[in-house]
């Protein structure tokens, strides 16, 4: 009998390709799973932090921590802050401006040290507790203890400042170009529902609180405290979600180039700062976004913070329809972030944005039109606001990621968050000039147009596509 020969088995070159594709799919589904689940985490620090913005400034801390100063101040109306002479009514304001000036030292040094360590989550962490530490300790504001509150806004306010630009510069890394404007206006949607859902429950608290046992102080009080511990035991879900990454740069922790400053963790805020400044120099482009942003943004905030004083003042409406308002707000700023979104899909988030700037000059000569003594415009007029309050605020954001160099996100948006935050002067100096020169807080209010006109023009002159390229950035199809 003949012996059978054995053959060497050739590989079958199209079955090591069908397992090499396969392995590709099954390593990009499971990116696309682990994307998603960092998404979700991070919605859910705007979740935690938002009721900190809408209950304790918008609504409750103002008017209490200045009734706290009043009870405390000499028979001139005046309370002495380390010896300093400041009105009763005055305390709050300067407290707030207090807040903005530390913020604007220490955000540009944390948002250098993340993006040189590559460690943010340690950063978020000790930024969001201190905060929410701060406001939760709130509660012992009573009596005539308007110095503990003055200090707690400080620490509070500065600390979310820290915290929201280490928040921010999380976007370009956990979502692609092609998802960025979703992701970001869920996230604002996030915050606004948080928002309005702890507004209702402090409401409720602060409406009824004989029925629940305790004096208005206590309440709100209460409210205070609430909001600082609903930051803090929703800022977990984060903290387990969001991971720390080696810069997309491909440089290493400690390197930071462009700037001796990164290897001199002594430098001052304002030195880091002016060193952020000059590396965006050689990025004409990104700075010609956050200038028009600058522009908008200081007429957005305006607005938001002088309509109590229009509704007030020049429509003669009570506390309770303002709040009811700043409610309705909260609640419509949801669906407009998220129309903005699926609009951008569509048009792209800049012309997205210029059309919610044409929404903000139309909602602005409504106001200036409405009757006094009329609650049901003031709320049609809120829920203009509210429809792109949000979606404008989103997508500004997620434009904004396109335009950063990648491995300097924490530091470019400190930027972004000084302007948000610590720039927004210009648009209440115009308000209240225009009211001292006219007298009528309806052309006050129209003034503010100025803001979205020249925001409009300024951002119409931004060639984004460009910008992103000179960034390093992939260009997304629509933009």
């Amino acid at each position: 009998m003949g012996s059978e020969t054995s053959v060497p088995r050739v590989p079958d070159r199209e079955a090591r390709a069908r397992v090499s594709t396969d392995a590709v799919r099954t390593k990009t589904a499971d990116e696309a799973v682990g994307r998603r689940r960092e998404q979700r985490g991070w919605y859910f620090y705007d979740w935690a932090c938002s009721v900190y913005s809408t209950s304790v400034l918008t609504v409750f801390l103002g008017p209490y921590l200045t009734s706290v100063a009043e009870a405390a101040a000499d028979p001139d109306g005046f309370v002495h802050p380390l010896g300093v002479p400041v009105r009763a009514g005055s305390f709050f304001a300067y407290s707030v401006s207090l807040s903005v000036i530390v913020a604007v030292l220490v955000m540009p040094l944390v948002g250098a040290a993340a993006d040189r360590s590559g460690r943010k989550k340690p950063l978020l962490a000790a930024a969001a507790y201190t905060g929410a530490t701060a406001t939760t300790g709130m509660f012992f504001l009573d009596g005539d203890r308007y110095l503990l509150g003055g200090l707690l806004l400080v620490v509070a306010n500065a600390a979310q400042s820290v915290a929201m630009m280490l928040y921010n510069s999380y976007l370009p890394q956990i979502a692609p170009p092609e998802e960025r404007d979703a992701v970001s206006s869920r996230g604002w949607a996030f915050g606004y529902a948080a928002g309005a859902l702890v507004l209702v429950a402090n409401l409720v608290l602060y409406l009824a609180h004989d029925s629940f046992g305790v004096s208005e102080t206590t309440a709100v009080r209460i409210c205070l405290a609430s909001a600082g511990l609903w930051w803090g035991a929703f800022t977990l879900i984060p903290l387990r979600r969001l991971r720390d990454r080696r810069s997309s740069s491909g440089e290493h922790p400690g390197e930071h180039p462009n700037t001796s400053l990164g290897r001199q963790p002594t430098a001052t805020g304002f030195r880091q700062l002016a060193a952020t400044i000059r590396d965006m120099r050689r990025h004409p482009l990104t700075l010609a976004f956050l200038l028009a942003y600058l522009v908008y943004n200081d007429g957005i905030q305006t607005v938001i913070s002088q309509a109590s004083i229009y509704g007030s003042k020049e429509l003669g409406l009570g506390q309770p329809t303002l709040i009811g308002a700043v409610l309705l707000v909260q609640v419509l700023a949801v669906a407009g972030a998220l129309l903005l979104g699926r609009l951008a899909r569509t048009y792209g988030a800049k012309r997205t944005i210029l059309g919610s700037l044409v929404a903000w000059t139309v909602t602005l000569a409504a106001g200036y039109f409405l009757p006094a003594g009329a609650p049901v415009w003031f709320f049609v007029l809120a829920a203009g606001i509210g429809l792109v309050l949000g979606g404008s605020q989103a997508l500004s954001r997620s434009l904004f990621s396109h335009l950063v160099p990648p491995g300097k996100e924490a530091e470019y948006f400190s930027a972004y968050e000084i302007s948000d935050r610590g720039m927004s002067w210009l648009g209440p100096l115009l308000f209240g000039l225009t009211y001292q020169l006219t007298g009528s807080y309806r052309d006050a209010i129209i003034s503010l147009v100025a803001f979205f006109a020249v925001g409009f023009v300024l951002l119409a002159r931004v060639p984004v596509r460009r910008a992103i390229g000179d960034a390093g950035n992939p260009i997304p199809t629509r933009i």
